[in-house]
């Protein structure tokens, strides 16, 4: 997959998530966030293994989430929380499913669209 179209997603979902943050409160910029902070890992992995099948990015990136999430259950250094949280929350760990699942159907849709044509 080309890495421009990756990088863009990748500022969009930044985008996104700070904008989630400014217009709303309460649940709704929290578990959009979780979602979010998963298309951007899996926007990652994608920057780095561009060939990479979107079934397998969706599974790192859901995986790395649930393994950051469960690693709040321990003591996360005060300098990383705010990157990495520092509280566990068994939704989170839906939303992120959500977050990777999402991800997964645009690249599988991207990569099913009709080639462009000069």
């Amino acid at each position: 997959m080309p890495r421009l179209p990756v990088a863009l997603a990748a500022a969009l979902t930044i985008a996104a998530g700070l904008g989630v943050r400014l217009l709303w409160d309460g649940p709704v910029p929290k578990y959009a966030g979780d979602a979010l902070y998963t298309v951007l890992i899996y926007a990652l992995i994608v920057l780095i293994r561009p060939g990479i099948r979107p079934w397998a990015a969706a599974l790192v990136a859901a995986a790395v989430s649930w393994a950051i999430e469960f690693a709040q259950l321990t003591e996360i250094p005060s300098v990383l929380r705010p990157v990495l949280g520092s509280t566990f929350n068994p939704p989170d760990l839906f939303w992120y499913a959500a977050g990777a699942g999402a991800a997964f159907a645009a690249h599988a849709l991207w990569l099913r669209r009709p080639p462009a044509h000069p």
